[in-house]
């Protein structure tokens, strides 16, 4: 088991940084063993939220949490950071990662999920050097592998294929992590995870733009037939993975993390309208009424599915959340935390961010 003892996160700003940050702290379902420091870098774009993160930093704060604001292609303050916290450890989180916006501007993708990841890799190369019990673990996902038919599952040997602008620069960035390993020896692990959800997700992803959509009678907008399959995986069974992997991976290897829960999008939907209802006592129909099926988007993947066999052969990991609590358990946030909501839709988040940080 390894030594992790100062831990910079990269994107923990956003929806599974923040998950992650929480749950290596002790703060979620489950508490792991972990007593060091974890350090925070984010560039607080638009999908990162440092609000979600308040908590923790009055909790820990100067002694266990600490948070910098930058840009991980930023190779002078990257540099900076890994001197004046002595990082042994990297999760690299931060990514663009909405498929929409990487077809309508791939340039940010590019620089974050290309040039980013490159950043680090380089700067960790010459810091550790020979450096011990030091770890670069990159956080990747199901769809640089492209697309399914209706039988077959992704495994850690399956070719790569992506399909959109944020899937390509995602895959390069694996190429890039494991060409580091084999050619530095920069000690890397990367896990590809199918799609998360849960609290504090930016609400223009599915299950909570759904949720919203629907406390507030929105259309719904399902694209194409609906029938398109994802794989689920519940937030804190993935950061659970992480953290599994981070401690007894292999260097060198690669780990898929799946919920071995596939869904039809449209069939996911009337789930959810069926959870939602019953939580603010509204008639399911009406909000099934409102269900609009819209232009498909270019190049949609028709199916994900993982095969996570490896992960739980070899190092012991497992799902523990069923897709219906996890469901219940992200409906409830989403109802308890209007603020959070408000905040990021209103603009008062970014004025309290200019108000507070300066970019570097």
């Amino acid at each position: 088991m390894r030594k992790l003892t100062n831990i910079l996160v990269t994107g923990g700003a956003g929806f599974i940084g923040v998950n992650f940050i929480r749950f290596i702290l002790g703060e979620g379902i489950t508490k792991p063993d972990y007593n060091g420091r974890i350090i925070n870098l984010d560039a607080l774009t638009y999908a990162g939220n440092a609000a979600s993160l308040h908590k923790i930093t009055k909790k820990f704060g100067s002694t266990r949490y600490f948070f910098e604001h930058g840009d991980t292609s930023n190779r002078s303050f990257v540099e900076e950071i890994f001197k004046k916290y002595e990082i042994d450890t990297v999760v690299n989180f931060a990514a663009e990662s909405h498929v929409d916006r990487s077809i309508l501007a791939p340039d940010a993708f590019i620089k974050t999920n290309v040039l980013g990841t490159f950043t680090l890799l380089d700067v960790a190369r010459n810091v550790w050097k020979n450096q011990p019990d030091v770890l670069f673990h990159h956080i990747s996902t199901d769809e640089v592998y492209g697309s399914l038919g209706e039988t077959g599952y992704f495994t850690e040997n399956t070719v790569y294929d992506p399909h959109s602008p944020y899937s390509a620069s995602k895959a390069a960035s694996d190429h890039l992590a494991m060409a580091y390993h084999h050619t530095y020896g920069l000690p890397v692990i990367i896990s590809n995870c199918s799609n998360n959800y849960g609290p504090y997700q930016f609400p223009e992803k599915l299950i909570p733009l759904m949720i919203l959509n629907m406390l507030e009678y929105r259309p719904l907008p399902v694209y194409g037939d609906g029938k398109n399959i994802r794989d689920w995986l519940y937030v804190e069974d993935h950061n659970n993975a992480v953290w599994t992997t981070m401690q007894n991976g292999k260097a060198g290897e690669k780990y898929n993390i799946g919920g071995d829960n596939e869904w039809e999008n449209i069939k996911l939907l009337n789930v959810l309208i069926d959870i939602v209802a019953k939580k603010v006592n509204e008639d399911a129909e009406k909000i099934r009424s409102t269900i609009t099926y819209i232009k498909d988007r270019p190049g949609h993947d028709r199916r994900y599915a993982i095969d996570c066999s490896k992960i739980k052969n070899d190092l012991g990991w497992k799902q523990t959340v069923s897709f219906i609590e996890g469901l219940e358990r992200t409906v409830d946030w989403y109802l308890a935390n209007p603020e959070w909501i408000n905040g990021i839709r209103s603009g008062e988040y970014h004025n309290w961010i200019e108000k507070n940080y300066s970019r570097r």
